[in-house]
């Protein structure tokens, strides 16, 4: 049996999940038009112990959503989720973020899912997968163009706060836009942090850090 907490903090979605086998149990998120990580992050936490009817020490790990995505409110996911790790001295298990956007949504075999993140300007992170969730590109930060995703044939699902950006420059009818999936959720993180627990695939509580892919920029 393993009982994890699942926290997605990488975009403006603030998102905790309790899993049970897998199996969500607790969730509560909120997608705000500010980041309310810092604010709403621990009363979540909270409140889904609560709803399971459990404590804080009868968790089994934490999954946490390692990036890319908002310096901040990676900084603050992780942050929160290696404290408690810690303090329970329970594993620390890091979940791909382009991975946890991805399984939103479900395609056709032969067609690949394209989550994009927004890093600001005409930029995006953004990553390739198969219709059966395994990676095909890495993640990268890159300038959407028109030549963009060309070597890919068959229909590409564009999922992500990034992808309107995408629109205007991919307009070919092999793009198809879902405006309704925007950001990653906890309750994606619960099947796969499962497996990962299972196989004992965890990261080192001390040392990880999230997977910033840019360098942080103070602006003016």
């Amino acid at each position: 049996m393993a009982l994890i907490l699942n926290i997605e903090t990488a975009t403006r979605n603030c998102s905790v999940a309790l899993s049970l086998n897998g199996e969500i149990t607790a969730v509560r998120e909120i997608a705000a038009d500010g980041y309310l990580h810092a604010e709403k992050l621990h009363i979540f936490i909270g409140e889904c112990i609560e709803e399971a009817g459990c404590s804080l020490n009868d968790l089994h790990a934490i999954a946490v959503s390692k990036g890319p995505g908002s310096y901040t409110g990676l900084r603050i996911g992780v942050s929160a989720a290696k404290g408690l790790c810690y303090a329970l001295n329970i594993p620390l298990i890091a979940i791909d973020t382009m991975e946890v956007l991805a399984r939103n949504s479900v395609v056709a075999e032969g067609e690949y899912i394209l989550p994009l993140i927004d890093a600001r300007r005409m930029e995006a992170y953004t990553a390739v997968f198969g219709s059966d969730y395994s990676k095909l590109r890495e993640t990268k930060a890159e300038i959407i163009t028109p030549e963009s995703f060309s070597e890919l044939e068959g229909r590409l699902h564009l999922i992500g706060d990034g992808a309107a950006k995408c629109k205007e420059v991919l307009s070919d009818d092999k793009f198809v836009y879902h405006d309704d999936i925007l950001f990653p959720s906890a309750k994606q993180m619960c099947a796969i942090a499962n497996d990962k627990y299972k196989k004992s695939d965890i990261v080192d509580v001390a040392y990880f850090e999230p997977f910033y892919l840019k360098d942080f920029i103070v602006n003016k």
